[in-house]
């Protein structure tokens, strides 16, 4: 999986905000990612898959593997339904 093309993550003002570029998309508005949120955005940029993902977030955060799997799904479901994300 990965973020499908025509999504740009940009740091303004100190947060890190998502916005839709190109007139083929269908999204009105942008998305504003806390600094976990930006570093699986980071990650999803490329193709990869949910187990290399969770490990990534683990190594980087202390945080228990169940809880990070079940905030790495949780943002990807949210992805998924903005249509951002390419199986």
């Amino acid at each position: 999986m990965k973020i499908k093309n025509g999504f740009l993550l940009r740091s303004v003002a100190g947060k890190n905000i998502v916005v839709p570029v190109g007139a083929e998309l269908d999204f009105g508005g942008m998305i504003t990612l806390n600094d976990t949120g930006k570093f699986m955005w980071e990650h999803l940029s490329c193709e990869t898959d949910t187990d290399s993902l969770l490990k990534k977030i683990v190594s980087e955060y202390d945080i228990d593997e169940a809880t990070a799997e079940a905030d790495m799904n949780n943002f990807i479901s949210k992805l998924k339904e903005l249509n951002i994300l390419e199986d």
